[in-house]
């Protein structure tokens, strides 16, 4: 089997195989297509199926994970705006608190699972990051080779008017991205 396409991405093959820059992989074991995935996750139903995909790759890759979550600050994409909030110093921390008992809420579910199939996983959360900054840093600083989420596919305005974390990942990421939906 040549594999060229991939050469560049999450390829971890025996360097004797390979042939005028192509990997010339003779059997399954000659290569590993993912060691180290990213499943970021915001505990909805949809992101669980991201979850589950990701898992499932995992076990069959023999790959460690990296579940993370983000929390935006305070007020969202409009955080710290003079004209409309300034929080205090015991509204942060409460809202801190609240964000950590939030994220942890969300990543309990996924240790758990992962640890019942027996994969080797890391939970993170990122507070005070949109989503798709904190997904494409977590991958960079945890060595991720590749990034597992779920999208809900909005096209037209609705994508517009909501924006997309996904589409964001997609645009800006460095390794390959599988989308589930």
């Amino acid at each position: 089997m040549i594999i060229s396409r991939f050469e560049d991405c999450a390829f971890k093959a025996q360097k004797s195989n390979a042939i005028d820059g192509k990997l010339d992989c003779k059997t399954m074991d000659d290569f590993v297509m993912y060691t180290h995935i990213l499943l970021p996750t915001d505990g909805s139903e949809l992101s669980q199926a991201g979850v589950a995909h990701g898992l499932a790759l995992a076990r069959l890759h023999g790959a460690r994970v990296t579940t993370m979550t983000s929390t935006e600050a305070p007020g969202g994409q409009f955080a710290y705006s003079f004209e409309l909030w300034t929080p205090d110093a015991a509204e942060m921390e409460a809202y801190e608190e609240t964000q950590r008992r939030a994220a942890q809420a969300i990543l309990e579910p996924v240790i758990k699972r992962a640890g019942q199939l027996g994969i080797e996983i890391e939970a993170v959360h990122v507070p005070d990051r949109l989503a798709a900054p904190a997904i494409l840093d977590s991958a960079d600083k945890y060595g991720c080779d590749v990034i597992v989420m779920a999208s809900h596919g909005r096209t037209g305005m609705s994508r517009i008017a909501l924006g997309s974390q996904t589409a964001d990942v997609l645009a800006r990421a460095s390794m390959p991205v599988i989308v589930v939906r």
